[in-house]
């Protein structure tokens, strides 16, 4: 019985010590970055958007998962100026791109983390844009209080169809790429 009693101490200390080292770090907003990059045969277009929140979880110091959300209300243009930024932006945030005014919200949740070394980490999780949800995978490296990842998005797959190959024939140069890039910095 007294071994008993004692095993019994013991799982429930490892227990406790285990559910104390889960640790939720949220993401300071202001200071993280996540800049996209979209390609055309002609060209290319940068800006910005911003989180509106997110954290990561760890155990210990091993990531082990995080949710976002996106305010897809803030995209940005920053390599035009005056009206051909202005354009831009709202042909963005129409219909023929993300339709913001209906889907004002894109949402990421990590769904498995693969640890590299001690600072990659092989990240899997599930993108919801214009309310259709991919799975997506990328490599995060987390160095400190930062976390850094370049992150491709097949737009096709969350029918964002516009200047799209693969929905239309003969665009010749105006094709718009179906991947766009995210390069993201996030601090915590």
């Amino acid at each position: 019985m007294k071994n008993l009693k004692t095993l019994t101490a013991a799982i429930l200390a490892l227990s406790f010590f285990s559910f104390t080292a889960m640790i939720d770090k949220k993401v300071n907003t202001e200071q993280s970055i996540v800049k996209w990059v979209g390609k055309k045969v002609t060209g290319q277009h940068e800006g910005t958007i911003k989180l509106e929140s997110g954290s990561l979880q760890f155990d210990g110091k091993t990531l082990t998962g995080g949710n976002f959300i996106i305010d897809m209300t803030s995209i940005t243009v920053t390599d035009l100026e005056g009206k051909g930024k202005a354009n831009l932006e709202g042909h963005l945030k129409s219909d023929d791109f993300f339709g913001v005014e209906t889907h004002n919200k894109a949402t990421f949740t990590i769904t498995k983390v693969n640890k590299l070394d001690d600072k990659n980490h092989e990240i899997s999780g599930d993108l919801t844009i214009k309310s259709i949800t991919n799975p997506i995978n990328f490599t995060m490296a987390v160095d400190g209080n930062t976390a850094t990842a370049k992150v491709i998005v097949d737009r096709s797959k969350f029918d964002v169809r516009y200047g799209s190959p693969s929905f239309f024939n003969d665009l010749k140069d105006k094709v718009i790429y179906d991947d766009f890039e995210l390069d993201v910095i996030l601090s915590f």
